[in-house]
């Protein structure tokens, strides 16, 4: 009886002994659990819903609700002048539509700097910041660079042209440094990808410069050299000058010399006197 009495407390204590190693391993599988869900945690990005456009969208299209979808973007990392709800892109109202003023790709986020106020149509008159001017330039495939320009391309600007009245010839002078396009022939469209020939570009400076300008463009011809991406660029502020006109030469300094006063030679008075048949001339002291 002993003998059974000792086996069962043997195995009690080997199952109680088992169970607690059980319990511990399952409380030890628990807590790796939730410090890797704790991590997963962390590394979940908290998102908001925001209102984008479903379809790709161009220059001057219009924004009406169905246009829109609903898109989860990263809370931290959202751009400036997003719009969470139709209600505050439309606050006049659904039926009253804003218009693009750049390309926008579809699911693209819509943006305050992306779209006209609401019920205004897209001009170029959104393109120009404040104490700016739009100035057209007449261009050519010479002048124009070939078609490769872009609205929101910087470029040189050259005068070539007569200084002055004296002038024998025509000289070539660079008259703007970095100015910025803002539309060519009538297109503000920046993603436009076709090469052609414009006739006109406009380009946004002060309105100073838009009368030097169009006394360049009236007095000789302008033309435009295309700056780089990747140029250093010197770029004047909004409102100050950047166009400087070519000044004639100074005329040379005549210097006209005065004249020198000669003293009059000294005057020689004469007599004649007769000698005889002869007659002589013999000089004598003048009198006046």
């Amino acid at each position: 009886m002993r003998t059974v009495f000792g086996l069962v407390l043997v195995l009690g204590m080997a199952l109680a002994g088992f169970a607690v190693y059980m319990v511990k391993g399952y409380v030890a599988d628990t807590e790796s659990a939730l410090i890797a869900e704790r991590q997963r945690a962390a590394q979940i990005v908290e998102t908001v819903e925001v209102l984008a456009v479903n379809s790709a969208k161009a220059f001057g299209d219009t924004i009406m609700p169905d246009d829109l979808i609903a898109v989860r973007y990263a809370k931290d990392f959202l751009p400036e002048g997003s719009f969470a709800t139709k209600e505050d892109l439309f606050p006049e109202g659904m039926d009253i539509s804003r218009s693009v003023l750049v390309s926008m790709d579809a699911n693209e986020i819509v943006l305050s700097s992306k779209v006209t106020p609401q019920g205004q149509i897209a001009s170029i008159t959104q393109t120009l910041r404040p104490m700016m001017r739009a100035f057209t330039i007449y261009v050519d495939a010479g002048t124009g660079v070939s078609g490769f320009l872009r609205p929101g391309n910087r470029v040189d600007i050259y005068w070539t042209g007569s200084v002055g009245p004296t002038a024998r010839q025509d000289e070539t002078f660079l008259i703007g440094s970095s100015i910025e396009l803002i539309a060519i022939d009538q297109s503000t469209n920046r993603n436009n990808t076709k090469t052609v020939i414009p006739r006109t570009v406009t380009v946004q400076v002060s309105p100073a410069d838009v009368a030097r300008l169009a006394q360049a463009q009236s007095e000789g011809k302008l033309s435009l050299s295309l700056v780089g991406s990747d140029s250093a660029l010197n770029v004047v502020p909004d409102g100050d000058q950047a166009i400087t006109l070519p000044e004639p030469p100074e005329a040379p300094v005549v210097v006209t010399e005065a004249p020198v006063e000669v003293a009059p030679a000294p005057q020689t008075c004469y007599t004649t006197v007769r000698r005889g048949t002869e007659k002589v001339q013999m000089e004598i002291a003048c009198t006046n």
